[in-house]
């Protein structure tokens, strides 16, 4: 679909009947959830089943398994998301028909109208970091409305229709669907380039930001100071404020940086946990988190900055963030097996996957016998994979085994010479020991082969790599001829928009 410009944006009561191609994807599933809570009649269809899809069934959607141009029925409005080709039969069917058709944003979009919007960007950190704010608006005794792209864990929905004046929305740039939201908050948590196969360049991508921070309806910019992505955003901005170039928004630094607004400092790190302290001006206080790494620090200051610009005080945010228990697929405990900890993580751009390595570099400190990292890395879309394999090879050098799978392209048609052993052939030697294994139904037997006590197994991909890390847990029961203590399921397939919805 390549990007998108925004559109005038229909009320809910206006669109009918709607229809979600591919609504099983945790972001179409939350648009879905929403337009139930308001009673509209919503049908939708995905590729295959999922807890999602009979989550929305249960709720009273028309849910269907595949596309078919019949299934649309008598719907009024079809909503898809970027990664729906045109040749799509539904979709075919209702540009046959003349039916108004929306993209996942617009109708995400028109969910924001008449409220308080908070749309939180940044390449990463984005469902992290508005499942934080949401979910301390929640504890604060507020009843937001909100779209996640990952549910919580233990959930089957990534959206809610609350009562309050407040919407948290997350905001996705890939497409740039993230420029379609009347937000009056706009976060971003960092700029690395990414999705370059539709931003063209990296320019291009830093300019997209520029132009989501500066949407007419933002009224506050939170944006890194220790990101170098977001501290060029945030010079640009202040520019466009000295240049009288058009209206600037309010502009609330986070991070460790002596010059942030919000301040991190004295942050510890151990096992899957952290403890800190936020401060801004002269207010805050000490902090902890049950999950993992520097980059959920920074995600926890980021939402901080929301919560006390929307008015919840200092003491309640922090002992609100303090209870966050997570999303599913961020490093998502999936079971243990004779002392290994398996992981599943939605990592998929090299940066995300060394903060995870990182993160699960701490989680194996102090067991017993001295714990590795096993990494299991499904290369997320070829042209990702064409742009940043080298990124991708020096990520897996932080593990001490990394299992490269094949590429996942997803969305894409494959390119020529890109595949997983691009990856599992350039990382450098005397690092991780490496495995390359495009067979996808040997990998979780080639992990447990590999696996000991002691050791911590991550998962990394947002495409079907998820499906692995249970297939592993059971692999290592049969290897141990142990029973398996499990901590829960991820999300059963991949996250939209990286997915098929």
């Amino acid at each position: 679909m390549g990007l998108l410009e925004p559109v005038e944006l229909v009320r809910p009561g206006d669109l009918g009947a709607v229809h979600l191609i591919a609504v099983g994807g945790s972001g179409m599933n939350g648009v879905a959830s929403m337009f139930l809570d308001l009673g509209l009649r919503v049908s939708g269809s995905d590729r295959s089943d999922s807890a999602y899809l009979r989550g929305l069934a249960a709720r009273g959607a028309d849910v269907h398994v595949g596309h078919r141009a019949e299934q649309l029925g008598d719907a009024q409005t079809v909503v898809v998301s970027s990664a729906i080709r045109e040749d799509n039969p539904e979709l075919a069917e209702a540009r046959r028909r003349g039916l108004r058709v929306l993209h996942r944003s617009a109708a995400l979009g028109s969910l924001m109208l008449g409220r308080r919007g908070v749309a939180i960007a940044g390449t990463h950190g984005k469902t992290t970091t508005t499942a934080m704010v949401v979910g301390a608006l929640v504890g604060a005794g507020l009843d937001p409305s909100y779209v996640i792209g990952g549910a919580f864990t233990g959930t089957k929905s990534g959206g809610h229709l609350g009562s309050g004046d407040v919407m948290v929305v997350e905001a996705d740039e890939s497409d740039g669907s993230f420029l379609q939201y009347p937000a009056q908050v706009a976060v971003v948590t960092n700029v690395d380039p990414d999705h370059l196969s539709n931003w063209g360049t990296a320019q291009a991508y830093a300019d997209g930001f520029e132009r989501f921070a500066t949407n007419p309806d933002v009224a506050v910019l939170v944006v890194s100071a220790d990101d170098p992505g977001a501290v060029e955003l945030t010079a640009a901005v202040r520019r466009r404020a000295l240049d009288g170039d058009g209206r600037v928004p309010e502009i609330v630094t986070f991070g460790q940086a002596v010059d942030a607004d919000v301040r991190i400092t004295g942050a510890t790190f151990a096992g899957t946990g952290s403890s800190f302290r936020l401060t801004r001006g002269g207010t805050g206080g000490p902090l902890t988190l049950d999950v993992p790494g520097a980059y959920n620090v920074a995600n926890a200051a980021a939402a901080y900055a929301v919560l006390t610009w929307l008015g919840v005080d200092d003491q309640t945010a922090r002992e609100q963030l303090s209870a966050y228990a997570g999303t599913n697929r961020r490093f998502q405990l999936v079971g243990t097996v004779d002392g290994v900890r398996v992981f599943d993580d939605y990592a998929h751009h090299p940066t995300e996957v060394a903060h995870t390595l990182r993160a699960a570099r701490t989680a194996v400190q102090g067991q017993p016998g001295g714990g590795r990292v096993v990494a299991v890395l499904q290369p997320h879309l070829y042209s990702r994979t064409r742009d940043h394999w080298r990124e991708f090879a020096d990520a897996a050098a932080l593990a001490d085994e990394a299992v490269v799978m094949d590429v996942c392209g997803d969305r894409e048609d494959p390119i020529p010479g890109v595949t997983g052993a691009l990856v599992a052939d350039a990382v450098p030697a005397g690092t991780a020991h490496v495995t390359y294994e495009p067979d996808w139904d040997s990998a979780a037997p080639v992990v447990a082969g590999l696996a000991r006590r002691g050791d911590v197994v991550v998962t990394l991909g947002c495409g079907d790599v998820t499906k692995v890390a249970p297939l592993i847990v059971d692999a290592l029961a049969r290897r141990s001829d142990l029973s398996v203590h499990t901590e829960g399921s991820p999300a059963p397939q991949a996250d939209a928009p990286e997915g098929e919805g």
